[in-house]
């Protein structure tokens, strides 16, 4: 049995805060599929996670010698995204040998049992360099710079040699060619534009009336976009999110809520958030400056498009208004006048970041937002926000 072993080891998780706070780095979404997703699909094999020794080793976490086995593993750093070309790569390597990009860093490791010098080194013998560029998520905002290319290779993965389900007559399509609907899925009175771009609708996902909708768009299973909504490519709606209002060039993870009116440019909003009605975020500075972004290492100059990155468990109030290239950390209880400030620590009971989450608290509240979608907070969950809570 071959299988796919996934490490954050030389990745520096850290750069890509808030959302490795409470996940591995190939669960992060990017397109329409998570990383992992993208890998177990292009390779055709299960995934792992190598054990780092830290709060993040869960139920699908190993030791790279016990999960060797009598196996063949391929050791695949966690912010690589695949595409076919490194894929054809990376399945013409032998035990031993790694593939690498033109710098000659490794990002892929094949090996068996053999090739295991210690608990955690492999020994190697050959670098296949792969040329070209290499898409890696380093930072958040990588995450929406891709997803436009993401959206197009996730879509040629998905509906290559596959039918769409016929979509009603009372819409507007434009380049029909570029728009798959999965089994289940409602759209009506809609007008879906994929001239720039290619439009998915998972299973049993609704577009209610009067969406106007531009490519390169995904919205995943169960997801729904409300009535009169307008989204430009590229964005993403992840699995059982609630969108509405104006979006652009955004990624919203799963079972999140952006309900109402209120525009999402050049971001990207965890797992669990809500967004209360007539949020805004700023994605352009009122100067058309280089925006900064915060980073547990300092400020880091992004360009000029960057508007909100929000971490898992975070909510907003009403009408708040949010600063262009604010990070919002997880768990935090976004509330108060004016624009917020430019870094929201986790846990935090209103903008200023003053005043603490009491933990048991943020875990009851949790547990009501993930009632409303059919969920239980779950003890994984509650281990690593603990965790959060106790040393962030």
């Amino acid at each position: 049995m071959k299988k796919i072993i996934f490490t954050e080891e030389f990745c520096q998780p850290e750069n890509l805060h808030p959302f490795t706070l409470t996940r591995q780095m190939q669960d992060i979404r990017v397109g329409i599929l998570t990383i992992r997703e993208k890998w177990e699909k292009m390779m055709g094999l299960p995934s792992f996670d190598k054990k780092e020794d830290d709060y993040k080793d869960l139920d699908r976490s190993v030791n790279i010698d016990e999960a060797a086995g009598n196996s063949v593993c391929f050791l695949i750093d966690g912010n690589i995204l695949p595409d076919p070309r490194i894929i054809r790569k990376i399945k013409k390597l032998k035990n031993g040998e790694f593939a690498a990009a033109g710098d000659g860093d490794g990002f892929a490791f094949r090996f068996t049992k053999k090739e295991i010098s210690e608990k955690h080194k492999i020994r190697v013998r050959k670098a296949l360099i792969i040329e070209g560029e290499i898409k890696v998520i380093r930072y958040p905002w990588d995450i929406f710079r891709y997803n436009d290319w993401a959206i197009r290779q996730d879509f040629e993965l998905l509906t290559k040699k596959r039918r769409s389900q016929s979509v009603s007559r009372t819409n507007k399509l434009i380049n029909s060619s570029g728009i798959f609907v999965e089994k289940g899925a409602r759209v009506e009175h809609s007008i879906l534009n994929a001239s720039e771009g290619p439009i998915y609708i998972g299973k049993n996902a609704e577009v209610m009336e009067g969406c106007l909708v531009r490519g390169p768009f995904a919205i995943c299973e169960g997801a729904c976009l409300k009535m009169g909504s307008k989204v430009y490519g590229a964005s993403t709606i992840g699995p059982y999110s609630v969108a509405g209002g104006e979006i652009k060039n955004s990624v919203i993870f799963g079972y999140s809520n952006k309900a109402h009116d209120g525009y999402l440019g050049d971001s990207v909003i965890g797992e669990w958030c809500n967004l209360g009605a007539g949020t805004t975020n700023s994605n352009l500075k009122n100067n058309a400056g280089i925006v900064k972004v915060w980073t547990p290492q300092g400020m880091q100059s992004v360009g000029l498009k960057c508007g909100v990155i929000m971490g898992d468990y975070s909510r907003t109030a009403v009408n708040t208004s949010i600063n262009t290239g604010t990070v919002i950390s997880v768990c935090c209880n976004v509330f108060g006048s004016g624009l917020t400030p430019k870094y929201i620590p986790v846990f935090s009971w209103g903008s200023e970041g003053v005043k603490r989450y009491e933990l048991e608290k943020a875990w009851e509240d949790i547990q009501n937002w993930k009632q409303l979608k059919h969920q239980s907070l779950t003890d994984n969950e509650k281990q690593i926000l603990t965790y959060i809570f106790d040393h962030f």
